[in-house]
């Protein structure tokens, strides 16, 4: 016995069904779709949410929360903070430290948004930062090094 003479048990397959090639075949006609309609039609598939042409349970439902949706960026009142570490800080070796300087160095993305610096790290050295905000612990640690934690 080969490969070459291996076949499917006895019963184990059929024909597949040819749809739609004359009425000697019962499957003739309206090649078993029925008498028109959506689905008669090729190419139909219902969406998810269609419901016979009821309302749909998304309408019904009453809508809550914030209407802005896919447009939360465009939002008048959110702010757009941009967040670094004092160690990040400290690996730049330098004394005077700006926006400018932090977007030349790739950590932060925009000069107009606001940036934060958060007190994860160790300060050996005096470094003066111009930013938007310090937390309590940042700033504590700038200033234990003799540094300058100035805000714009």
């Amino acid at each position: 016995m080969g490969l070459n003479n291996l076949k499917p048990a006895k019963g184990a397959t059929s024909n597949r069904k040819r749809i739609g090639r004359g009425n000697a075949t019962g499957q003739g006609r309206t090649a078993g779709k029925g008498h028109n309609g959506y689905k008669s039609r090729s190419g139909t598939k219902a969406k998810l949410h269609f419901e016979g042409g009821q309302t749909p349970l998304a309408r019904r439902l009453p809508k809550r929360g914030m209407g802005n949706g896919k447009f939360n960026h465009l939002r008048k009142n959110k702010k757009n903070i941009q967040i670094l570490n004092l160690g990040d800080l400290v690996k730049l070796n330098l004394k005077d430290i700006d926006k400018n300087i932090l977007k030349e160095n790739g950590l932060i993305k925009n000069v107009n948004s606001q940036v934060k610096v958060l007190g994860d790290g160790e300060v050996n050295s005096s470094i003066n930062i111009k930013v938007d905000f310090y937390s309590d612990s940042a700033k504590s640690k700038i200033e234990k090094a003799g540094g300058k934690a100035d805000i714009i």
